[in-house]
């Protein structure tokens, strides 16, 4: 039985990342378990990992449920996010950010 999952995206630059994502989440990582690794625990079982790989930098893509979208697309927008606002996607509503390499996230909820 799977109990979790840990998301990751690759970077170019793991302090530029840090920054970006830290703005993102609203909190500084909760770990850098190793040299170019950094990770946010979103939830029991559930994070996201981002990874200094120049190489593959910007060819991920993170979908991240959230109960309150409205709720962070106000606070994304407060914190200068520049995004189109929730949307319809896959049966739900969607919002999507893209980091400074070109990773997508994609917050997603009711």
């Amino acid at each position: 039985m799977f109990t979790g999952v840990m998301a990751n995206a690759t970077v170019k630059d793991s302090n530029r990342a840090q920054d970006w994502y830290t703005r993102l989440f609203g909190r500084e990582p909760d770990t850098a378990p190793m040299a170019g690794l950094i990770e946010w625990h979103l939830g029991p079982g559930i994070g996201i990992q981002i990874w200094a790989d120049p190489d593959r930098a910007g060819c991920s893509s993170v979908v991240i449920h959230d109960s309150a979208l409205d709720a962070l697309a106000d606070r994304l927008t407060a914190v200068g996010f520049e995004h189109g606002g929730p949307e319809p996607g896959g049966g739900q509503r969607i919002l999507r950010i893209t980091d400074p390499d070109g990773n997508h996230i994609v917050f997603a909820g009711e």
